[in-house]
């Protein structure tokens, strides 16, 4: 569970020097499955200011093929989760916060989910995030590393509008084809949803969110719980048998094989949603209405070409590209970089993403990777590299 003592900077006091002078050391906030993690044997590593497991006995591999083909169990309560309501109750809160992204929000129903992004006024991209309504309300989960700095942006940006109410919840996420099976034996309502679509449901008495959605490629789903009872509910879940804990360093590789982005490496606030190949999640009113911060930008490149693309890439060979690679051209002059690189299990290849010169960004183009300071050949490739297994639609 997160320390209540850590301070903004991700640090905190602990006693005196002897001289009066109180050290500052180091100090990173924990979930509510923090305990399980240890006894589950998980190798815990910093991340985005919280101690997480990057992996467990099965390995990053081995965790990787597990997801793939049974359900993996993930921890992601460091994530920001936040509810928004319209300063007027009887009034609808979508509309307001529309105007901070270029996502269709009005348009949700009830219970849906969108994806969509946080802008400045240059395009540039302040988080990505999900966003579900429910009533004249909207559920929004944020990146961890990310979430003070959105969650002050929105409540600056929309004082007056609306009320921000950050949760303090537990989040996990059940990935994989038995993802359903697993899950609907303790919450029978996750049967009902397809894809991008969630409810609220009860468990032992408590109300919980479920998602159907994820960071994986695969069939899933996140679960928003109270604090106290995540370990317990964490618990039931891997009594069954196709159930493991996955860590991030398997949550890293399954989604660059689904071909999504990392907030912080594939995108940021120097690349815009147009060059990082994301307009499918900008409808044709928002691209028109240009109602959002940093439209104009957007629609000067969609109109204009960008000067750079984010593309899939193919390395030859087994060696992985790792993020900050140099890329050429066949002629040997640099083209861009990578962003996210490494090898994909299910592939039994290196794969890798990132950003190269809109010209040379068609798939099928021949590039170089310089790694060592020796070329390595490659190739542009359509994304996902794995096919996504989302359940779109329930009969």
């Amino acid at each position: 569970m997160a320390n209540s003592t850590t301070d903004f900077d991700g640090t905190n006091s602990k006693g005196t020097d002897g001289k009066g002078v109180t050290p500052i050391t180091p100090s990173y906030a924990r979930t509510p499955l923090y305990e399980m993690h240890l006894a589950l044997g998980a190798k815990m590593v910093p991340f985005a200011g919280y101690e997480m497991p990057v992996q467990y006995g099965l390995g990053v591999m081995g965790e990787h093929l597990h997801t793939r083909e049974k359900a993996g169990l993930f921890d992601v309560s460091h994530m920001g989760q936040a509810q928004l309501f319209p300063e007027n109750a009887d009034s609808d809160v979508a509309p307001v916060f529309e105007a901070l992204v270029p996502g269709g929000i009005i348009s949700l129903k009830e219970g849906g989910i969108r994806y969509t992004q946080l802008t400045n006024e240059a395009g540039g991209i302040l988080d990505d995030l999900m966003v579900t309504r429910f009533g004249n309300t909207l559920w929004l989960v944020v990146n961890a590393a990310c979430k003070n700095d959105d969650f002050a942006h929105i409540a600056q940006s929309l004082a007056g509008k609306a009320r921000l109410s950050v949760e303090n919840r537990a989040l996990l996420a059940l990935q994989g084809p038995q993802a359903e099976d697993v899950l609907k034996q303790h919450l029978p309502a996750a049967a009902d949803l397809a894809f991008m679509q969630a409810c609220h449901a009860d468990y032992q008495g408590e109300n919980v969110i479920i998602s159907r959605c994820g960071y994986t490629g695969e069939d899933g789903f996140e679960i928003s719980l109270p604090n106290d009872m995540a370990a317990r509910f964490a618990a039931h879940l891997l009594e069954n048998d196709a159930v493991e804990p996955i860590g991030l360093g398997a949550r890293d590789s399954l989604r660059l094989e689904a071909g999504l982005c990392l907030y912080g490496h594939d995108i940021d606030t120097n690349t815009t949603p147009v060059e990082a190949d994301l307009m499918w999640s900008v409808p044709r009113r928002r691209r028109e209405s240009l109602d959002f911060p940093g439209a104009h930008k957007v629609s000067q490149q969609l109109s204009q070409k960008p000067a750079r693309l984010r593309v899939g890439i193919r390395p030859e060979g087994r060696a992985p590209a790792r993020e900050g690679t140099e890329i050429h051209d066949m002629d040997n002059n640099p083209i861009g970089r990578i962003t996210s690189g490494g090898f994909a299990p299910t592939l039994q290849a290196p794969i890798a993403m990132g950003y190269v010169n809109a010209d040379h960004a068609a798939a099928g183009t021949q590039i170089q990777l310089i790694i060592r300071g020796k070329p390595m050949m490659a190739h542009i490739t359509s994304m996902p590299f794995v096919e996504h297994n989302y359940l779109r639609t329930k009969s």
